[in-house]
């Protein structure tokens, strides 16, 4: 179990992007962080209004983006476009190569999280999805993932069989049992949380788990959102 606290991290940050990295990304780079299971990255982004990413290129990464707060807009080059908001999963695969932009169209800063994932093949045709989901159980709730355990309630495919993110909004209090998994992926969106055999976890910190074995985790007074990447 390793713990890597939210003050940890990376950080790229502007006039208009405060961005926090969890592996080596872009400048940052260091050859013992540079992914965990398939993840490669896991960007925990604010953009200003009226700011984004203009144009620019990927290949052969599934890329899934979870906002937390405002409205993220997305325009492709295959002609696909859609705006991302909380409790909206999207989901876009490079495959051969695709452009794309993200934007604040929106008078509030946007706050989202975006994760890269290797595919299972390479040069796959390029594809885009976004599906609403209920996040209003407080259950983990499976939202981007190729588990085929996850086939019939996974809200978008990712083209990688093995991994799955899943997501749970837990009221103060409410706990739930993280999967059982070779490699397991914790992130505390909002919120805190007490995670058995860790303890306190803050907003933005984050655990890797190398197996998981089912451990309990439970919402601090404020509740919690977690994202929970499992990966075979």
């Amino acid at each position: 179990m390793e713990i890597r606290r939210a003050g940890e991290r990376f950080r790229t940050a502007s006039e208009w992007l405060d961005s926090r990295h969890s592996f080596s990304f872009g400048a940052h780079y260091d050859p013992a962080n540079v992914g965990f299971g398939f993840l490669v990255a896991h960007n925990d982004e604010t953009v200003a209004p009226g700011t984004g990413f203009e144009t620019h290129p990927h290949q052969d990464l599934e890329i899934v983006t979870w906002v937390l707060r405002g409205a993220l807009a997305h325009r492709d080059s295959q002609g696909n476009s859609g705006v991302v908001y909380p409790g909206l999963a999207q989901r876009m695969s490079a495959g051969s190569g695709i452009q794309h932009s993200e934007w604040n169209d929106g008078d509030d800063p946007v706050h989202y999280v975006q994760m890269w994932v290797r595919p299972e093949r390479l040069d796959l045709p390029p594809s885009y999805e976004q599906t609403e989901l209920d996040l209003s159980t407080g259950e983990l709730i499976p939202v981007a993932s190729g588990l085929s355990k996850h086939a019939a309630s996974t809200a978008i495919r990712l083209n990688q069989p093995a991994a799955g993110m899943s997501v749970a909004r837990l009221a103060p209090a409410q706990g739930i049992q993280l999967p059982a998994a070779p490699y397991l992926h914790l992130f505390v969106a909002t919120g805190t949380a007490t995670l058995e055999g860790a303890g306190e976890l803050a907003t933005a910190d984050a655990v890797r788990l190398t197996p998981s074995d089912g451990q309990r985790i439970t919402a601090g007074p404020a509740g919690v959102e977690l994202l929970v990447w499992e990966m075979y």
